[in-house]
């Protein structure tokens, strides 16, 4: 049993490590959309954990919060699939445009939580 137990943690530190190498090998622009995104979830995570523990008095300004952040997130998701060069789908798509897409559906969506916060 216990050699069964160490080639799992074996293999859960190859696999660790291959993603590592793989990941580093991604183009830094791609890194910093991640990062925005990873900070995006866990603004939203924390604001849900806040509700949880304090409570949700003013439920549309709790609302507002996380969906902004989640909405966020999905619109950096788009943005790092049309800037990634390996994706063919969006080949002709210059980043600029993408960039660019990304800031005005980011000014609709606040200009939409805005108008929901009341």
């Amino acid at each position: 049993m216990a050699r069964s137990g160490t080639t799992t943690k074996d293999d859960a530190h190859a696999l660790f490590h291959s993603l590592r190498s793989a990941y580093s090998a991604i183009p830094t622009n791609l890194k910093i959309i991640d990062l925005y995104v990873v900070f995006a979830v866990l603004t939203a995570l924390i604001q849900v954990v806040y509700m949880a523990i304090v409570g949700s008095f003013p439920f549309n300004s709790f609302l507002s919060g996380v969906l902004s952040c989640v909405g966020t997130a999905v619109l950096a998701v788009c943005l790092r699939i049309q800037v990634n060069k390996e994706n063919k789908e969006f080949k002709d798509l210059p980043p600029e445009r993408a960039f660019a897409d990304f800031v005005l559906c980011n000014l609709v969506l606040h200009l939409v939580i805005m108008n929901f916060l009341g």
